[in-house]
């Protein structure tokens, strides 16, 4: 499954499933262009997870009201409620591990 552009119009539709990941990032943030392959290669491979990128530059909002003050910060959620962070660059298996 592909990375789903998030804002706005759809970002509570899409955090309302099972297994969510959440990529809050922004386009001049060095570190968030490394973790972006990993959050991708996530969706790829893990089409029962569905992953979402967030601009935070376009989308100040829904940043701030997850707390979302360091990028990147990758959000896990089940069925709406956030149940994990991680802040900074982050491997993938430690990603997967929160999210199973």
């Amino acid at each position: 499954m592909s990375v789903i552009k998030l804002s706005e119009k759809n970002f509570d539709e899409v955090i309302n499933n099972d297994k969510v990941l959440v990529d809050f990032y922004a386009d001049w943030c060095g570190p968030c262009k490394m973790q972006s392959p990993i959050v991708d290669n996530i969706a790829d491979e893990h089409p029962e997870i569905k992953v979402g990128k967030l601009n935070i530059d376009d989308e100040m909002d829904i940043a701030e009201k997850y707390g979302i003050v360091s990028i990147p910060t990758l959000l896990v959620f089940k069925n709406g409620q956030p149940v994990g962070k991680f802040v900074g660059l982050t491997r993938k298996e430690e990603i997967l591990g929160a999210i199973e």
